[in-house]
């Protein structure tokens, strides 16, 4: 472990990368962060490559929300090797950080090779479960100006992205895909299991009351 190199530092140069408000604000880095150092915890992993991989992961999402690149884990994976490299961090692990970055988009059916991109990108996938995503989806929605439900929509007609018929299609669309079973670590299915059910506890309570039920 290097325990020169200074995070805190990298913490507030990377600031500028991020947008104020919304779901990919520098919050959510930070949830990602913490939970990637709780991941890995008694595994045989760098936590240096956990730490910047977790803090540099979106570093290029506001460009890619503003159509400047098409994948902000490759184009962050770049920018993340320039950070480090002005910054000192170990010329050995850069790489494998780069990596952990690159592949931690589920999304794209990548399964990370590293146990350091595994545990990444658990702890990304974490933070679209539970309480913390169902702010995150109804906040994206408001932003984008996006209806709350549209109940004359079958559910399965879902679009890419932000772009669902409502913020609750949306979490039938992709929210309900994150499947417990999906992870990589075994603390992280554990996590995931909760929050999964608190997310389908949810949209039941909010199906009924929609619907004049409760």
């Amino acid at each position: 472990m290097n325990d020169k190199f200074n995070f805190l530092k990298l913490k507030e140069k990377i600031q500028i990368y991020f947008e104020e408000g919304g779901s990919h604000a520098f919050d959510h880095t930070q949830r990602v962060y913490n939970m990637a150092i709780k991941l890995a915890k008694s595994q045989n992993v760098n936590i240096d490559i956990i730490k910047a991989s977790a803090l540099l992961h979106d570093i290029a999402r506001l460009k890619e929300d503003n159509n400047e690149v098409k994948c902000h884990a490759e184009t962050g994976a770049e920018m993340a090797r320039t950070i480090l490299k002005e910054m000192n961090f170990p010329a050995d692990e850069i790489e494998k950080v780069c990596y952990a970055i690159k592949v931690h988009r589920q999304s794209k059916g990548i399964n990370p090779e590293t146990k350091e991109a595994k545990i990444l990108q658990d702890a990304d996938r974490l933070d679209a479960l539970g309480a913390i995503t169902i702010a995150r989806m109804f906040s994206t929605g408001g932003k984008i100006n996006r209806p709350i439900y549209k109940p004359n929509t079958p559910l399965g007609e879902i679009n890419s992205r932000y772009n669902s018929a409502s913020t609750i299609h949306g979490f039938h669309g992709k929210i309900l895909k994150i499947t417990p079973d999906s992870f990589h670590t075994e603390k992280a299915k554990k996590i995931a299991k909760k929050r999964y059910d608190f997310v389908v506890k949810f949209l039941k309570e909010f199906e009924a009351e929609w619907e004049g039920k409760r």
